[in-house]
């Protein structure tokens, strides 16, 4: 009968100096794991499998109950002509790592980022969790395709390692475990992307493109992302003990999560020191504080992540699986950016309702804690996690006033009203003129100047009689990035441009008084030049297989240079081409789950 070998334990130059990267994987050490596998990892003596045994503890897919993880083994012919493809040294940093010990010329590094090769001391995991997807209990679920190499101490925090696409866990039901090109590179720019934009994210360390055939709608070609979060617990991993009953299992789980990544709960002095039932209500507002502020995020840039179920959301509130996500081309609130999702569940103006509805989820397993196991909870748990769930609306309409107060500029004065008076009628002419969000809110950086330059009007109070040429050009430049304006009658259109005028003269120039024309500046550090619009991430895709160094380009381009109005020269041609408008092809293109 064959054998299978696990990846050696060692690896080429410069990944096998233990001092790399220190594994200190509290996770697996503290939490229970799958009964059905050896309680060390295979990894620790490196040893010899019959392939069938191999095959059977580490990647058949099967239901693994009193457990929070399974060993993992990547798939050991994954590497096939593997090729390093893009490596943000900012996420490196954060391991302390050097972006220069992923040189291509590294001839490891492809090996040890597709998982054919063994960090020292690393020993994989795969999460199991449950989930409602799309509103409906799928019950157990699992990391399916994705398995975490360790957890690295850096700097007193942590870092979870996960290799994406790397083969199949003990969850991959009915799928393979493996991942195609053009999800991997979304995910990889996307992360990187989304934390120069200053969202709370997971990050994406490496890509490795591989030769693998993947079968999807049709075979394509595979490869594997390497991404950090400081935990890959998600609200599902809460689910599936709570839906078996299991709440010993349960609070474990709340108790490590509390001890590793909310001590803050624990601490002298806080809220209803010394009950041990009511700080898992205060982890469930914890949660629900920080899934508000990525949310608010979220609408303020234009984001839209296209597939919210349980089981892609953070416990640390951070936007994980970059799916069939999209960034906003014309202003469409009701937009959906998953041609999955017929009914709208995740369209854009949904994705607070539904981060609540997740929340409620999540609320059931906590509030069962919050009262000692007891089911039903009591009135009392039952009050504070309302008062919990409320204050979700409330931490999210003040986060996004915030975001979108210094988008507009407002700056040294916040007012109740700014978002009814100021900030949604100029996002209701967008939407009334279907014009480029990200275009519109950088334009806007410009308008403090030209309005606190002009010459009051002579008109009556609230004439809209103000002559400024730049302003008017400004305005023509918006309608030229709407298709719908430039296909509609006339009338219509010049309706549009005089209600927008309007809205510049009698609504925001007043409000700007307060702030002067300074705000310009600061207006552009937060309204970006740059977004990973889907047609942008199709086109990087597409030029990758030709010229895989656009990926650090682009990498660059939506990163370092996401908010500059000039960059270097070999960026130069990318950048006129990305901030341009939408191609006929490219706009509001929608993404599939399937990767």
């Amino acid at each position: 009968m064959s054998s299978a070998r696990l990846p050696p334990v060692a690896t080429a130059l410069p990944w096998s100096d233990p001092d790399t990267l220190r594994f200190d994987d509290s996770f697996t050490r503290e939490l229970p794991g799958d009964a059905a596998q050896p309680a060390e990892s295979p990894f620790a003596s490196n040893r010899d499998f019959e392939s069938d045994v191999f095959d059977r503890l580490f990647c058949t897919p099967r239901t693994v109950r009193g457990a929070l993880w399974s060993w993992a083994a990547p798939a050991p012919n994954n590497c096939d002509n593997s090729r390093l493809a893009g490596v943000s040294a900012a996420a490196a940093r954060l391991l302390g790592l050097p972006r220069d010990a992923f040189t291509r010329e590294n001839s490891s590094s492809p090996a040890v980022w597709s998982g054919c090769q063994r960090l020292p001391g690393s020993r994989p995991w795969a999460h199991c969790y449950g989930g409602h997807q799309f509103g409906v209990w799928a019950d157990q679920l699992g990391d399916g395709r994705a398995m975490s190499l360790g957890q690295v101490r850096v700097n007193g925090g942590c870092w979870e390692l996960q290799l994406k696409g790397a083969g199949p866990t003990a969850y991959a039901r009915f799928a393979d475990g493996f991942a195609v090109r053009r999800s991997s590179l979304r995910e990889f720019l996307a992360a990187e992307h989304m934390a120069a934009l200053r969202v709370p994210t997971s990050r994406a360390l490496a890509l490795v493109y591989t030769d693998r055939a993947v079968v999807r709608e049709t075979p394509e070609k595979g490869a594997v992302v390497t991404r950090l979060a400081p935990s890959w617990l998600r609200f599902g991993s809460f689910e599936l003990p709570a839906a078996r009953r299991d709440v010993a299992l349960l609070r474990q789980l709340a108790d490590y999560l509390i001890k590793h990544h909310y001590p803050e709960l624990l601490l002298p002095g806080s809220p209803d020191d010394g009950s041990s039932a009511s700080v898992y209500v205060r982890l469930l507002h914890a949660i629900a504080q920080r899934t508000a502020d990525m949310v608010a995020a979220w609408q303020a840039v234009g984001f839209c992540h296209g597939v919210m179920n349980t089981d892609n959301m953070s416990a640390l509130g951070l936007t994980i699986d970059y799916g069939p996500y999209a960034f906003l081309d014309a202003y469409d609130p009701a937009f959906v950016c998953n041609h999955s999702d017929p009914g709208g569940r995740y369209a854009f103006d949904e994705q607070p309702r539904v981060a609540l509805w997740n929340l409620i989820r999540l609320a059931g397993p906590l509030a069962q804690l919050a009262g000692d196991g007891g089911d039903p909870p009591s009135s009392s748990v039952v009050d504070d996690v309302t008062r919990t769930l409320n204050a979700f609306r409330t931490r999210y309409s003040s986060c996004y006033a915030d975001l979108m107060r210094r988008k507009f500029g407002l700056l040294s004065q916040a007012r109740d009203d700014d978002v009814e008076i100021v900030i949604q009628p100029f996002l209701d002419l967008l939407e009334r003129g279907r014009t480029d969000y990200s275009f519109a809110m950088r334009s806007l950086c410009d308008v403090p100047g030209l309005l606190m330059g002009m010459a009051d009007s002579d008109g009556p109070a609230g004439s809209n009689a103000i002559c400024c040429p730049e302003l008017d050009r400004h305005i023509d430049a918006l309608a030229g990035r709407s298709r719908a304006l430039l296909a509609c009658d006339k009338d219509v259109a010049s309706s549009w441009r005089r209600d927008l005028h309007a809205y510049y003269v009698n609504v925001y120039r007043p409000r700007l008084q307060v702030e002067g024309d300074h705000v310009g500046a600061a207006m552009r550090d937060v309204n970006p030049r740059f977004v990973l619009r889907n047609w942008v991430a199709q086109d990087i895709i597409e030029r990758a297989e030709h010229d895989i160094t656009c990926i650090d380009q682009a990498l660059e381009l939506l990163t370092t240079y996401a908010f500059a109005d000039h960059v270097p020269e070999h960026l130069a041609d990318m950048a006129e081409r990305y901030a341009g408008p939408v191609p006929d092809w490219g706009e509001g293109l929608q993404c599939s789950c399937s990767s």
